[in-house]
């Protein structure tokens, strides 16, 4: 039972003040995916931009953006 997933929401980012928060959405994907390319998965610092863009960005996105990084079409370069 340890390990059960705690959800909140995620907290206020002054870089993003009262907006949609679709930039934000994306720029924790992709700061999640640069930080485990140079990293790695086990990080911890990691985990916060996971924790974030879990949290913002709806699951059909992030579904796309897997795949399209699995594919090598997302639209940024991913490597470190």
């Amino acid at each position: 039972m340890s390990d059960i997933l705690q959800i909140s929401t995620e907290k206020f980012d002054a870089r993003f003040p009262n907006v949609n928060q679709t930039k934000r959405c994306w720029q924790n994907y992709f700061d999640y995916t640069k930080c485990v390319a140079a990293k790695g998965e086990d990080y911890a610092p990691c985990k916060q931009f996971l924790k974030a863009y879990t949290t913002l960005c709806p699951n059909e996105w992030i579904e796309r953006w897997d795949a399209q990084k699995d594919d090598g079409t997302l639209p940024i370069d991913t490597s470190s």
